[in-house]
């Protein structure tokens, strides 16, 4: 028998890595349509394509083919037809295909695109979702003639919100709703205006549709997301929800007599936990189903692996009696069964990440994506009445036979003033007994989101350099409880930062191999926040990598796309009012006692945290001759570590593995 020797994984093994996402049983439960993202070396770019799972024999073929991103497959009710979205024809728009294979037909030319497939209940209709901007007609040709002849001119702004990390400026566009007929291709805009519509779902008997939108006349400043109900015979609405909180997801049972969705009346702004809602169509009777139940629903989960993950939202059971949801909860996420009369049981929840779901109503029968610290990700069929489990994909077997990846061991501890707070440690590839390594300290962002038992590749290109790393759910984090998640709120740099040293006291005090003469610290958005935060506090860091990170709340208010409002919400300081609470909780008024050599790593195109916080913070430093470096990525948003441009989120982690290696490893002072 033949030996493989392995190593341990590095940065570029990211273009060996395939993700497997958002899996789609067909209707009668046989099939399951998922999609699998791999990355182009050659070119730096991402191929994502859509495979099929037989789930009779457990084979797995794939569908469709070439140089791009395909997403978002969707069946039709009899299961004879699949739609989804392509960028293949330069733009991303619907095609669908044949269940059985064949070449994909284009069904929309939207000038700006389209997105969010749903079927209509009889298969003849798909709503979907696309930008347009005022009097822009759906399928213009003469403004795509005008786009590709625009000169320069000057961009005219008139509302607070007019640019979008996820998009860049917004100009005059907004999100609308319409219908295509699968047979003809003729489309209808249902919706217009100066408002953003996001498309929820058919009613069983195809006359009404559900949306999320905020119809007020001034949504920058409301910041809701109501639910309506759409007649779809003359388009007049019913309004679910009261204007006072974010809702999304919504589900219809298949009697028609429920609407389940998600969300929550912002009691603690936007740390506030999300949770189910049922609305009794017939009697108009709105109810939060686990309003007792102290659990986030859905994903929440930080990673840096898998991008694009869909929320299942609600899945009706077929008696429209229960539905399954997935929910996130001490550093897990798992599967859970729910009943109109608010009951909910564990489906399958274990020390791992489930970050996808899709379930046959009727058998019981589910495909669900796991992944863990030592496993990427795959695709399992799960019998929700039995328990059984089955592995369906095996995408990254062949490669990782050579790799050696980190376990992550996690832990419990006590703060000072004996709150609980969770967390994981990773030792070093080819750890040994009695020998003492260098650790990193990883904090992540939000804060309001989680770490968990999943696979983070940042974390094991540290591992496999040789280093120990030590990450946490600090107060503020989701997970557990909604007094544990509000408790960072107005107090940025407070107990989370008293957490993030008290776990550096406890791994110290309980593993024996960590050399405490070497530790670095970093973390990205909120995590960059808070490593900007430890270095101007403690000197107790040898080395620091901060990445797309917040150093001065007062700038944060006006260049943020989320400033204005996320400010007040978070730090509970307001730049006409209140600038010194602004001030007190940024690390920049700190820069003056930063002696710990810091990176900066920051995106161009980064809205949410604009790089001229980096610039702040490094000329600050430099003016004071401190060891710092400044690394800017060009076309480069807040998802940089996610979903940015391969090559360069591959240069990311060879800058901080570098900077680590030279202070911890190195004789670098």
């Amino acid at each position: 028998m033949t030996t493989i020797e392995k190593r341990g994984i590095k940065s570029e093994d990211l273009y060996n890595l395939k993700s497997v996402n958002d899996p789609q049983l067909s209707p009668n439960g046989s099939k399951v349509a998922f999609l699998e993202t791999e990355i182009n070396e050659e070119k730096h770019e991402y191929k994502t394509h859509i495979f099929m799972g037989n789930l009779e024999n457990k084979s797995v073929k794939q569908w469709t083919f070439g140089d791009v991103r395909d997403n978002s497959p969707r069946w039709s009710p009899n299961g004879e037809t699949i739609t989804f979205v392509s960028n293949r024809s330069g733009k991303s728009q619907l095609y669908i295909m044949d269940a059985n294979g064949g070449e994909p037909r284009q069904l929309t030319t939207c000038v700006n695109g389209a997105r969010n497939p749903i079927w209509s209940p009889d298969g003849e209709k798909i709503l979907f979702a696309t930008s347009l901007a005022p009097d822009e007609k759906i399928t213009d040709k003469e403004k795509k003639k005008e786009d590709s002849e625009k000169k320069l001119e000057p961009m005219v702004i008139d509302r607070i919100r007019y640019k979008s990390d996820a998009v860049g400026f917004l100009d005059d566009k907004r999100q609308q709703l319409a219908v295509v007929d699968v047979e003809s291709g003729e489309v209808q805009q249902l919706t217009d205006g100066n408002q953003d519509y996001a498309a929820g779902c058919w009613s069983p008997d195809g006359e009404s549709i559900t949306f999320f939108a905020d119809l007020s006349d001034e949504p920058d400043y409301n910041l809701v997301s109501d639910l309506y109900i759409m007649s779809l015979k003359d388009k007049s609405l019913q309004k679910v929800t009261g204007s006072n909180g974010f809702f999304s997801n919504s589900s219809w049972s298949p009697d028609g007599r429920y609407i389940s969705f998600i969300g929550h009346e912002k009691e603690c702004q936007s740390a506030t936990l999300s949770r189910i809602w049922l609305y009794k169509v017939e009697d108009k009777q709105l109810t939060c189903l686990t309003a007792e139940w102290d659990v986030q629903i859905g994903d929440v989960v930080v990673g840096d692996f898998h991008s694009g993950s869909v929320n299942p939202g609600i899945v009706w059971t077929e008696d429209s009696r229960g539905f399954y949801f997935v929910m996130s909860d001490q550093g897990n996420t798992g599967v859970y069964y729910g009943s109109i009369e608010g009951e909910m049981y564990p489906s399958l929840f274990e020390s791992q990440h489930v970050y996808g779901l899709t379930v046959d109503g009727k058998s019981h029968k589910a495909v669900v994506a796991i992944s863990k610290p030592t496993h990427p990700g795959d695709l399992y069929t799960f019998d929700l009445s039995t328990g059984e489990i089955d592995q369906l994909t095996f995408v990254n077997d062949k490669f990782l036979e050579g790799i050696e990846l980190s376990g992550a061991e996690p832990f419990t501890f006590n703060a000072p003033d004996n709150w609980e707070v969770h967390g994981w440690i990773m030792k070093p590839v080819g750890f040994e007994e009695g020998q003492k390594y260098p650790t990193i300290v990883e904090i992540h962002g939000g804060p309001h989101a989680m770490y968990a038992n999943t696979y983070f590749h940042e974390f094991q290109t540290l591992t496999a350099q040789g280093f120990v790393v030590v990450f946490t759910n600090p107060r503020g984090s989701h997970g557990y409880g909604q007094t544990f998640v509000d408790a960072v709120r107005g107090d940025y740099g407070g107990k989370d930062y008293v957490d993030v040293m008290s776990s550096v006291d406890y791994v110290l005090e309980t593993y024996d191999y960590i050399d405490e003469t070497k530790l670095g610290v970093t973390g990205g958005s909120y995590g960059g926040f808070m490593t900007n935060w430890i270095v101007g506090h403690t000197n107790r860091f040898k080395a620091a990598v901060t990445q797309r990170s917040i150093s001065n709340w007062l700038s944060f208010y006006g260049v943020s796309d989320i400033g204005y409002y996320f400010s007040e919400w978070e730090v509970k300081g307001d730049l006409v009012t209140d600038t010194e609470k602004l001030w007190k909780h940024s690390p920049l008024r700190y820069v003056e006692n930063i002696e710990t050599p810091l990176l900066i790593l920051h995106g161009e195109k980064d809205y949410r945290c604009p790089i001229e916080q980096a610039e702040q913070l490094f000329v600050a430093l430099k003016k004071q001759k401190k060891a710092t470096r400044f690394v800017r990525f060009p076309e480069s948003n807040h998802e940089l570590s996610r979903s940015g441009n391969p090559k360069l989120r591959i240069e990311r982690l060879n800058h901080i593995k570098g900077w680590f290696v030279d202070y911890l490893l190195g004789e670098k002072e």
